[in-house]
């Protein structure tokens, strides 16, 4: 891997880790202003909007421009809106212009990584920025809820710097202030992304015909037999991913009896099993070999249910590690494979958008119905358990799709033998 490619996992590093450590901070804001339990998942539902919304837009941006240029615009918005919520602003609309940063962050990312690296590399590129990103969410994670913990907060309180009032007069505050400055971090590495010197075609300006495009790409990569599958599989996988990260919140606080800085280090304990399971995909699975991995979704559903069986936290860190594992290990391949179908079919931005827009229609889905449980109280094991069965049951139907459209085109590839 050369430089720049460093240099975009540097990035990417610390501009996730903010994301992450932000969103502990902002449950940590509702908690203390007593917002109803139903707000807290609706957080990342504001989060994703943008994902959404900003769809057809955000790939003809990153393809106008140097992606790194790109990058650090994208990343300035993030800071407002991490600076709004020191401002007071309600931290669902604050987290909701971080999302608007990201959304628009993500196809330059990604796309970069055509642009630098031939083909085989993509599936070892996308292990590692997956694991980085993993490793992000892991520290992220444990950072916010660390800077969330009243005598950590406390020490911040402390924090004088000569001549300067800093205005810190509460915990999250200081949060709030150590996470800005990951995001300036973030930024100066931005700077620093090489340009690849790769120009698209005059990019669409107008909003109709962006959005009649981008309605071309989504039903192009659909109509792939190929796309279909691993996008299918990386939906699926993203509205599975957020909710589960609310379900171990909300788990560990009803059968492990944890507090919330506690709490979000089990969120860690998943991301680490992620982490072992990406970095053993892009070992061990190559590129045409990538849907081999389709029954290890099957197999993580299952595993979910054995959480309602736990009590003690000693087993719970072993089963959420498996857990992660097992999703690391087949969504990065599928990840891969996806973004090679985009790259023959369209152009990178492009296609990463549309992967955006259908992973974030099912994260704003889930979460949708997972708020709607949390609403009607029903009990987290029924949760669990419901969770499991959906993830088990829609990968079987993806693998039983996968299987029908082999053996069609097996029947054409011989009518084909037979005409000649």
């Amino acid at each position: 891997m050369n430089r720049g490619f460093y240099t975009i996992m540097a990035a990417q590093f610390f501009s996730s880790l903010a994301d992450n450590a932000l969103l502990i901070a902002a449950i940590s804001l509702l908690a203390s202003t007593s917002s109803p339990a139903w707000m807290t998942p609706l957080l990342k539902l504001f989060f994703v909007l943008s994902y959404v919304l900003l769809a057809a837009f955000v790939g003809a941006f990153a393809d106008a421009l140097p992606k790194g240029r790109v990058m650090f615009i994208t990343n300035l918005i993030k800071i407002v809106g991490c600076g709004m919520m020191f401002l007071s602003v309600h931290p669902l609309l604050a987290y909701a212009i971080v999302g608007f940063g990201a959304a628009a962050y993500s196809p330059a990312k990604y796309g970069i990584l055509t642009e630098l690296l031939p083909p085989e590399k993509l599936v070892a590129a996308n292990g590692w920025i997956e694991g980085l990103t993993v490793a992000s969410i892991i520290l992220g994670t444990v950072l916010g809820g660390t800077l969330v913990n009243p005598k950590i907060g406390a020490a911040l309180m402390e924090v004088d710097v000569p001549y300067l009032d800093m205005g810190i007069d509460t915990p999250v505050e200081g949060a709030l202030l150590v996470i800005v400055v990951s995001y300036f971090v973030a930024a100066l590495f931005n700077l620093r992304i090489p340009d690849t010197g790769a120009r698209y075609s005059h990019q669409e300006r107008n909003p109709v015909k962006l959005m009649v495009d981008f309605a071309g790409c989504f039903n192009r990569l659909w109509a792939d037999k190929l796309g279909q599958i691993s996008l299918a599989v990386t939906t699926l996988f993203w509205g599975a991913g957020a909710t589960l990260q609310f379900i171990v919140l909300k788990w560990a606080e009803k059968s492990l009896h944890m507090p919330l800085d506690r709490a979000a280090i089990l969120q860690g304990v998943v991301a680490i099993g992620v982490a072992l399971g990406a970095v053993a995909a892009a070992r061990f699975v190559p590129l045409k070999k990538s849907l081999s991995v389709m029954p290890l979704g099957v197999a993580m559903g299952l595993v979910v249910i054995l959480m309602t069986m736990v009590t003690n936290v000693w087993v719970a860190y072993p089963l959420l590690i498996i857990i992660g594992a097992l999703s690391g290990y087949f969504v990065v391949p599928m990840n891969a494979l996806l973004q090679h179908r985009g790259h023959v079919l369209m152009s990178a931005g492009h296609s990463i958008a549309v992967q955006n827009f259908n992973e974030n229609l099912s994260v704003l889905t889930m979460l949708v119905l997972y708020a709607l449980m949390v609403k009607l109280d029903l009990n987290v094991n029924i949760v669990i358990v419901l969770f499991g069965l959906f993830v088990s049951s829609t990968m079987l139907m993806v693998m039983r799709r996968h299987a029908a459209n082999q053996r069609e085109h097996d029947s054409l590839a011989l009518i084909g033998e037979h005409k000649h």
